[in-house]
């Protein structure tokens, strides 16, 4: 099947499945499986998104579109990074487009809209696209959501710790987001920097924001040895271009979805104060894994000429990882999707697979990813910015190895609860 990079796919004809439908089982396992992707193509993560239906693309073409002796049908629709379009775009996915499985969405927000939607749903599933806020499988988890992917607390694993023992810095501005993710991101690193005494200033701002000026007048004024970018997309770029414009000379510490290509193959004043920017999370365009290396071999002959990036996007490769997941499960139960789909969940539930970074990946009880997180740095190499991994940490599990219920203590993150806590 010929999937095109469009917000309304083309369809294959033949019988599909309607939500509860009692369809015969042998009717049932001729018939495609109809996995409903949703991603992000409006809005300011638009190129992320586009970049996440790539990977998505690719890795169905690997394998024919079939698993399970199933012919897979791949139907796509578009959010824009608001929880109530996520939803209405779901909900379409589900009543009128009658998939099995959605793939999805990209934003924190979105993420946690759709576990709260799959609990009302019978005989269907949701698997994470790359959404990142932590409540989303931390806190009343739903039983009909996976995810393969890391959060966006887990993403800072060990950043604190590097930018105040490593770096010997010892306050920071936080200039962030004022949404899911963001919070997760920076309760993460404040989680570990506050701890060994580093002392935060938190400046927010809306998803949408395009005049930063106020807020980088301020963070040049301060005392900040670095500042803490969390933003991403059209508002990271609107941010990082205005402090190059303002004369920002303060060490960049990045959240993730600040170094990664969606932002470097931008051209602007931006990219030079990006070098030498330090940051973490679950991928980098050069790390020294020949799975990673081959995925993006693949990556780059496929769309080379297509509007590729010079390696995936942190959205495509967690779209590819909770794909990966999908395709083990249907494997293992041989694309059965009967008795409510609850053989197929199980198998999701005990899948262990490998991300195309080369990351062993696991669920725990709440059906939420353990994973490695990398340190990156970001580097010129040749007329081209990478962001190269320097180090690696294995098994990060939500709570960042705290016990659950002492993590759980601590709050949701929000603005108000930043995770700045003195040990």
């Amino acid at each position: 099947m010929d999937v095109r990079i469009t917000r309304r796919a083309t369809l294959l004809g033949g019988a599909s499945l309607a939500a509860g439908a009692l369809a015969a089982p042998s009717i049932a396992q001729n018939a495609p499986i109809r996995l409903g992707g949703l991603t992000t193509l409006e809005g300011p993560f638009a190129t992320g998104g586009q970049d996440a239906y790539r990977c998505v693309q690719m890795e169905l073409e690997r394998v024919n579109h079939t698993v399970g002796g199933r012919r897979i049908e791949f139907v796509r629709e578009s959010s824009n990074a608001q929880a109530d379009v996520a939803l209405a775009r779901a909900r379409k996915l589900i009543e009128q487009d009658n998939v099995d499985i959605i793939l999805g969405p990209l934003s924190g927000a979105e993420g946690i809209a759709l576990r709260d939607y799959s609990r009302t749903l019978t005989g269907k599933t949701i698997v994470n696209g790359s959404s990142g806020a932590s409540d989303t499988t931390l806190r009343n988890p739903s039983p009909n959501f996976f995810r393969f992917s890391t959060d966006g607390t887990q993403w800072m694993a060990g950043l604190g710790k590097h930018v105040h023992q490593t770096m010997g810095i010892r306050e920071v501005a936080v200039t962030a987001g004022d949404y899911a993710f963001p919070y997760a991101q920076v309760f993460g690193f404040n989680l570990e920097f506050c701890r060994l005494g580093g002392r935060t200033t938190h400046y927010w701002a809306p998803l949408g924001t395009t005049d930063f000026t106020s807020q980088i007048a301020q963070i040049n004024r301060s005392n900040a040895g670095a500042v803490v970018v969390v933003h991403g997309g059209t508002d990271g770029l609107a941010f990082m271009t205005q402090y190059a414009q303002a004369g920002g000379s303060k060490p960049l510490i990045g959240g993730s979805i600040m170094a990664d290509q969606t932002m470097l193959s931008a051209r602007g004043p931006h990219r030079r104060v990006m070098v030498d920017m330090i940051s973490g999370g679950p991928i980098a365009d050069v790390i020294d894994d020949p799975t990673w290396n081959d995925f993006v071999a693949r990556y780059r002959r496929r769309w080379a000429n297509e509007g590729g990036f010079t390696s995936p996007s942190i959205h495509a490769v967690n779209y590819a990882t909770n794909l990966y997941g999908i395709l083990h499960a249907l494997k293992a139960v041989n694309g059965d999707l009967s008795s409510n789909q609850q053989p197929f969940q199980h198998a999701l539930a005990a899948a262990e697979i490998t991300a195309p970074t080369g990351a062993a990946v696991k669920l725990d009880h709440n059906r939420q990813a353990i994973s490695d997180i990398f340190l990156n740095k970001i580097e010129e190499r040749g007329s081209t910015a990478q962001v190269v991994a320097f180090g690696r940490t294995r098994a990060v599990n939500q709570t960042l190895g705290l016990p659950e219920q002492q993590f759980l203590t601590l709050g949701s993150p929000s603005r108000d609860n930043t995770g700045c806590i003195a040990s």
